[in-house]
């Protein structure tokens, strides 16, 4: 700890923050910022206070920081040190220094606005800009101003523009932290590639066999990619002459790794063994894997992209930034001089690579986001002029109010409803927690809780989903078919069949599904039916129901995901599996070949569908697919034609002066909305000029 270079600066780090509420720390990468920093203010007497918060985009990095800083400091994980994650808590009331996710931190603001159990708040490796953390740096702004005496605010990053983030804060100080880094050369390719997956590999290999001792970090854009290279790089070290080279041992590192798999990279080496670690840029910041020496940069990251106007995913292969780029080279020199293979050109490298990280923010749904700021309930908030450190595409809001106000969770005019004040108790999607409230309401809790644990699992439950169709449909054959209902209903049947079974583990790798995963889902469902309990605040019924209600069950859940999902609802248009969706973003999409819904005796799918999101993929598809009534969407399609966008953000801007005319629906793209001024004749003012600006340009 000692050598550490932020443990140098610990006077002027606390001097400064002593006299400014918030402070932005750049930490240069290897300067200890995510395990020191919490160490300093708790030495400092802050944690006497309250709580040292120290928020993660990524989980697995809240809980490797957390566990690395229990042991720094010789305690039992969970006591004085602990983390919180969704659907994960190891703290106690002993806790006073709590790593977490930020998005959990978010949701104990809804609790607690004012966050008064924290003395201090660190947001750490605020340069991902994860849509959480961009939320957070503009609740912070506020929070600071109604608790500037006993709450210190830190943003921390190993790269960011200070300068923006300090007057977005009102201009506060920046303090930079070097490095403790070592020299690392960088090669580029001379051309790109053909296949970054093969080209990685024979670097790999090249440097195995002809490069002194030390670790490969390959960065590779999924878990696909990974395991595929994994497979490739045993196959090739297995067939290397013995004793032509020192031996390797080969190990993959993504999100989706059980605890046990992902603590074996931060274990060093066996003797004359090279580790070869095949990660996603999960190991770019969040993680720190000493004995690093060789770095293998493909300059591709896998990204989700939201478009509003269609409502689709997207899961794109891009490039990365140059911000990227050096965080990658980075990872070779934190022990000694390292090297660096780019596989791409240095010309592409300054011509064409971005300089920062587009902001999830601009390029993600933003429901969830929008439900939370609208939960907060506080008068001064209007959705369409949050303030953010990089505010998304009015769009993007206005897509976000749209699907907030088909599924109940705000009214016509933008306020939050009893039933969206519930739905943002519950860590899931507004369309799965607004399913679990109508379900309640049904009497079909017990399955809803179980669909939405199973789509909550975040990986894919079914071991050959992502091998060949042909593998995917023996697989499913030996498990339930959703009784023709759809993918939801089939969800539902394979958690039932393994409560049937006493949830036997043997089960579970006889059908081909993921142990790891369905534990975790089995977890989930228990937790969300505890937070249920509390929102309804008595007893419900959760239990899993006999054959004799099994059919009625079934037709509720339906009802009830229609409800949910009322954003997601497509019409069969076109002969055999062509839909066309619903609403406001009326597009042509298929049935994922996946799914289990089945066309009737004529060939025909339903009249019409809900489904859990659309890929575009080199089609646009409907993944998660169930069927539903006519008369169950009708309600849907008629709330279509009351929308007001501008009642539905919280502004004032739907206050009609001239009621001879009635201003447009929507805003065009672009409009500039007057601030909102303090005095009520200001405030009509304001009003019947942006209605004549609207007006204007129609």
């Amino acid at each position: 700890m000692a050598n550490l270079p932020i443990v140098q600066y610990e006077e002027k780090i606390i001097e400064t923050v002593e006299q400014n509420p918030v402070v932005v720390i750049i930490g240069e990468t290897g300067s200890g910022k995510s395990t020191q920093l919490s160490r300093m203010f708790h030495r400092r007497g802050y944690s006497k206070s309250g709580i040292i918060g120290i928020t993660q985009p990524r989980r697995v990095a809240a809980v490797s920081v957390a566990r690395r800083v229990a042991q720094e400091l010789r305690v039992q994980l969970g006591e004085e040190v602990g983390y919180a994650i969704r659907f994960e808590d190891r703290t106690s009331d002993n806790t006073r220094i709590k790593y977490l996710t930020d998005g959990v931190l978010l949701r104990e603001s809804l609790a607690n606005p004012e966050l008064n159990q924290y003395s201090v708040i660190i947001l750490d490796e605020a340069h991902e800009r994860s849509l959480n953390t961009d939320i957070l740096l503009g609740l912070m702004k506020r929070l600071v101003r109604l608790r500037a005496s006993n709450l210190k605010v830190l943003v921390t990053s190993a790269t960011l523009d200070g300068n923006k983030v300090s007057k977005f804060f009102s201009d506060c100080p920046v303090l930079t932290i070097p490095g403790k880094l070592y020299p690392v050369q960088i090669f580029y390719s001379n051309e790109r590639p053909s296949s970054y997956l093969e080209s990685s590999l024979k670097t790999a290999i090249d440097i195995h066999v002809g490069q002194p001792e030390g670790d490969i970090l390959i960065f590779m854009t999924g878990q696909d990619d990974i395991e595929k290279l994994v497979s490739k790089l045993e196959d090739k070290v297995q067939a290397l002459e013995e004793g032509s080279c020192m031996d390797a041992i080969i190990l993959p590192l993504h999100g989706s790794l059980p605890p046990e798999m992902q603590v074996r990279v931060f274990s060093p080496s066996p003797p004359d063994c090279r580790r070869i670690i095949v990660a996603t840029n999960i190991a770019e910041t969040s993680l720190t894997v000493d004995g690093v020496v060789y770095v293998i940069d493909a300059g591709y990251v896998k990204q989700r992209q939201y478009n509003p106007s269609t409502g689709m995913y997207s899961l794109d292969v891009v490039q990365i930034s140059k911000v990227q780029a050096s965080q990658r080279a980075g990872r070779a020199g934190r022990t000694r001089p390292g090297k660096c293979y780019r596989l791409y050109p240095s010309k592409v490298y300054e011509d064409n690579f971005l300089d920062v990280t587009v902001p999830e923010i601009q390029r993600s749904s933003l429901a969830g986001c929008v439900l939370y700021l609208k939960s907060l309930d506080l008068p001064d908030i209007d959705i369409l002029k949050f303030d953010f450190l990089d505010p998304p595409s009015s769009e993007t809001l206005e897509d976000a109010l749209k699907q907030l106000y088909l599924i109940d969770a705000i009214d016509e005019h933008g306020t939050i409803t009893n039933v969206g004040q519930k739905m943002a108790e519950l860590p899931l999607e507004p369309s799965l927690s607004r399913t679990l409230m109508e379900a309640n309401n049904y009497g079909c809790l017990s399955q809803a809780l179980t669909v939405a644990a199973m789509l909550s699992a975040e990986t894919s439950l079914l071991s050959g989903w992502s091998k060949t169709e042909k593998k995917r449909k023996h697989t499913m054959s030996n498990l339930p078919d959703g009784s023709g209902f759809g993918d939801h209903i089939q969800l539902l049947q394979i958690f039932e069949r393994w409560d049937q079974s006493d949830y036997d583990i043997g089960w579970c790798k006889d059908n081909d599904l993921q142990v790891r995963g369905m534990l975790f889902v089995k977890d989930i469902r228990k937790q969300l039916s505890q937070i249920m309990q509390k929102i309804a605040k008595g007893p419900l019924d959760v239990r899993a129901h006999g054959k004799s209600e099994e059919k009625q069950g079934y037709k509720n859940l339906r009802k009830a995901l229609c409800v949910g999902f009322a954003n997601q609802l497509a019409e069969r248009k076109i002969h055999h599996n062509g839909y066309r969706t619903l609403g406001f973003k009326a597009q042509v999409v298929q049935v994922h070949p996946s799914s289990v819904l089945k066309p009737d005796e004529l060939g025909k799918f339903p009249d019409y569908v809900v489904y859990h999101e659309l890929i575009a993929t080199p089609r646009p598809y409907m993944r998660n697919v169930c069927s539903v009534e006519m008369r169950w969407v009708m309600p849907i399609i008629n709330k279509l034609g009351t929308l007001d966008v501008h009642k539905l953000s919280g502004g004032l801007g739907h206050i009609d002066e001239e009621p001879e005319e009635k201003a447009p629906d929507l805003p065009k793209k672009g409009a500039n909305v007057a601030a909102i001024p303090d005095d009520r004749k200001s405030q009509i003012q304001a009003a019947r000029e942006r209605f004549l600006a609207r007006k204007g340009k129609k």
